[in-house]
């Protein structure tokens, strides 16, 4: 049974998400495994434990989340963990909920609560509480925008220790 979050109003605005139940699946995977290309480079590689595939809405429900991300060249830059997440195909976008960390490949992780992908962005991103660890540095913040490799983070209101960064121009 699927049901809708948010409803509409006499302005016409659409509801901001839908949760569909497993059992409306059109698929169902396990041990999902699946490579995101962009112009032949590998881009990611996406692991699940279980994968919710709707057809008509061209998404997926993922549970246990495993992703290994890749910069153009093809060399990995981080991976994610999360306990589930949505991924749509069409626009390559993901979303991560549910005890999200990310680590690079140096060792610097990020936690929260939800991370999105946008790929038309080429941009992660969170409204939610983070902690991002470096050897140097350790930040808390309410929400971020960064790059896929997190070399360039922009966090709000930010609560941090040690080494140096750029706080966003209010």
């Amino acid at each position: 049974m699927g049901g809708v979050v948010a409803g509409a109003c006499e302005t016409g605005i659409k509801p901001t998400a839908t949760i569909a139940a497993p059992d409306s699946a059109d698929q169902v995977l396990f041990g999902m495994s699946h490579y995101v290309t962009n112009a032949g480079i590998q881009r990611a590689h996406v692991r699940a434990d279980t994968a919710y595939l709707y057809s008509p809405a061209q998404t997926s429900e993922l549970r246990n989340v495993h992703i290994t991300f890749y910069d153009p060249r093809g060399a990995e830059t981080s991976t994610l963990t999360s306990r589930e997440g949505t991924y749509h195909w069409r626009g390559g976008d993901m979303e991560a909920r549910g005890n999200v960390v990310v680590v690079r490949t140096d060792g610097a992780t990020l936690r929260t609560e939800v991370i999105r992908y946008s790929q038309a962005r080429n941009q992660v991103s969170s409204d939610k509480p983070f902690v991002f660890d470096e050897p140097t540095r350790h930040i808390k913040g309410q929400g971020f925008t960064a790059d896929p490799a997190f070399k360039i983070v922009t966090a709000n209101r930010v609560t941090g220790e040690g080494g140096k960064f750029t706080l966003p121009n209010q």
